[in-house]
């Protein structure tokens, strides 16, 4: 790197980088990030990106190709996938050096509505898969432009984890057959592997191939580490050259990718029927949740290494119309790459001016030689898509969730089996319909505890902690460790109830220590007004301490407040007892007396 290059701009000392919200732009200017980009462009950056998009290009191509033939589609469709959706994302896209493309994690999801229903005919097929990528791309634009890009925040760490070594087990399934030389068999995983293994014990091997397969699989492994060495590249050139030279096609059966067709993509609405509309739209909504998981996280990754920050919300704009570009230009659903982002960064990318130089050099390859890969072998592009596979799969830190959080390693395993069992799409569809339960688990049934004075330590505790602390006759404190909706609403009448019941002294007031109720429904703000009539009838007092302003603002338009009154409520719960003890003075000599 050159010291006349400046690099992009780090926090100071002491200060982390604020995201640069779409706010803080003004006008059009804020949906078109490269434009700025462009408007801030450094000379001293240029032979970078230059040179990062000649590199980069040199895993484009194979990449693209591999996951197009791993989606079900002839693999050119891999390479429109990869020239328009780059120039759309250097406009709209937030993050400087992530580059996106075909994809690993979404093949299994493409395969899995492309195979049933196109019936073979690949023009078919690449008609499904364009407008998937259109129909994600629009879910995307929509969600950003509504400031959801938070929505994927709600899947937890574990159940990610799942989906994604689901997908990564899926999409190896699915590769094994052209990995040992032999045309794939069997819908879906469970069935797939069985294919799998009955086609192997009756000789189906096409041995040659499979050793090229597993020689490619050597070199990308070889080189994995390594960010300067395109192992890629390496080694499909050298399976391709080996095949070509030795004229494997033809002398072994080993099959090959054969000629590209000549020229760019063309622009095409991609006619599907009425019939294929609902798994398309479902495939579609599958992709944007797995795309844009991926985007947002390695977007964030780069975004702390260069000292800068995106914004989550125009980061799923920008992905969304890429995906709409790849799926009008006779494309496919793209996310961003954890491979080939780096090989970018390693080469010294600076802007996205990288991803649209790589672009134009693929479709200076479709233009003027599209004959070059012809005797790439299918075993080859297997091991590409297998090794990207292998490297979506995450094993130590399940190991860290199994040693500190039993039940969410097996929620993550729940998943990952769901997505073997049922395919990839319901597999996804499972994983979110779990972390919603999760979700829910913990706001349906939360810790509570009844609260006293403990020795030596200020303010008021959990006795179950504590079972020496002391307690005010006539005096429950209860807290409650949630908010309070309709879920839990029920269960926290019950534990309140509960808590006076079991006072081993006649209660006179029952404190709800709501520091930790950050809201209140109409079902709960029923459920209070309820609680309070039954204490009410046996002479007891309702009162809340430390409840926050927003959530009595809630109670006050639903009439609990007013219900219960002012005095009801105290800022504290130091308040609240001393509020208790100077209306029933006699409690504070007993509770002297224990002391």
């Amino acid at each position: 790197m050159s010291d006349s290059v400046s690099p992009p701009p780090h926090p100071e000392p002491g200060r982390l980088a604020r995201p640069q919200t779409a706010a803080a732009r003004r006008g059009w200017m804020r949906w078109l990030p490269g434009l700025q980009t462009l408007r801030e462009y450094k000379l001293a950056w240029l032979r970078h990106d230059l040179l990062a998009g000649l590199v980069l290009t040199t895993m484009l191509v194979p990449v693209g190709i591999a996951y197009a033939v791993a989606s079900g589609v002839p693999g050119i469709y891999g390479l429109y996938a990869t020239i328009v959706p780059l120039l759309a994302y250097a406009l709209f896209g937030p993050s400087r050096i992530l580059v996106l493309g075909p994809d690993s994690a979404l093949a299994a999801v493409i395969l899995a509505v492309v195979l049933p229903l196109s019936g073979g005919d690949p023009l078919r097929a690449v008609a499904l898969a364009s407008m998937m990528a259109i129909l994600s791309g629009t879910l995307c634009i929509l969600a950003g432009a509504a400031r959801l890009g938070f929505v994927t925040e709600l899947l937890s760490k574990p159940i990610r984890y799942g989906y994604m070594n689901g997908i990564a087990a899926t999409v190896l399934i699915s590769q094994l057959p052209k990995l040992f030389g032999f045309p794939a068999a069997g819908d879906g995983p469970l069935e797939g592997t069985r294919a799998f293994v009955e086609a192997v014990l009756a000789g189906s091997t096409n041995w040659t191939a499979l050793l090229v397969g597993l020689g490619t699989l050597m070199v990308i492994f070889l080189f994995r580490g390594s960010q300067r060495v395109p192992g890629i590249l390496i080694a499909v050139v050298g399976a391709t050259l080996i095949v070509g030279v030795l004229d494997l096609a033809a002398s072994a059966n080993v099959s090959v990718l054969g000629a590209l067709p000549q020229g760019l993509p063309a622009f095409a609405i991609p006619w599907i029927t009425d019939d294929d509309l609902v798994p398309v739209l479902i495939g579609g909504g599958a992709v944007a949740l797995v795309s844009f998981a991926d985007t947002s996280v390695l977007s964030r990754t780069y975004a702390a290494r260069t000292g800068t920050a995106v914004d989550p919300n125009q980061e799923m704009v920008g992905l969304g119309a890429a995906n709409l570009a790849a799926g009008f230009f006779q494309g496919f659903p793209i996310s961003s790459s954890a491979s080939r982002t780096p090989v970018a960064e390693a080469a010294g990318a600076k802007t996205q001016l990288a991803g649209v130089v790589g672009a134009l050099a693929v479709a200076l390859l479709l233009i003027l030689v599209p004959d070059l890969l012809r005797n790439l072998p299918s075993s080859a592009l297997a091991a590409v898509v297998i090794a990207s596979a292998i490297g979506l799969i995450e094993v130590a830190d399940l190991r860290r969730i199994y040693r500190i959080q039993r039940w969410e390693f097996w929620l993550s395993i729940g998943c990952l089996a769901g997505v073997v069992v049922l395919g990839a799409i319901p597999g996804i569809g499972l994983a979110i319909m779990i972390a919603v339960i999760e979700f829910l688990w913990d706001g349906w049934r939360p810790y509570c505890a009844v609260l006293g004075r403990a020795e030596g330590v200020k303010g008021y505790h959990d006795i179950t902690r504590h079972p020496d602390a002391r307690l005010i006759p006539g005096l429950v404190l209860f807290r409650w460790d949630a908010p309070l909706f309709f879920a839990n609403a029920e269960w926290f009448q019950g534990r309140a109830l509960d808590a006076v019941a079991t006072s081993p002294t006649p209660v006179r007031w029952l404190v709800v220590a709501a520091e930790p109720v950050t809201s209140v429904d109409v079902t709960a703000a029923d459920m209070l007004a309820e609680l309070d009539e039954t204490l009410h009838a046996a002479g007891i007092k309702l009162c809340f301490a430390e409840m926050k302003d927003p959530v009595k603002d809630k109670l006050k338009r639903f009439g609990v407040f007013a219900r219960l009154g002012e005095a009801a409520f105290f800022p504290t719960l130091g308040a609240a007892v001393s509020g208790y003890l100077s209306t029933y003075p006699v409690e504070w000599l007993d509770w002297e007396d224990q002391g």
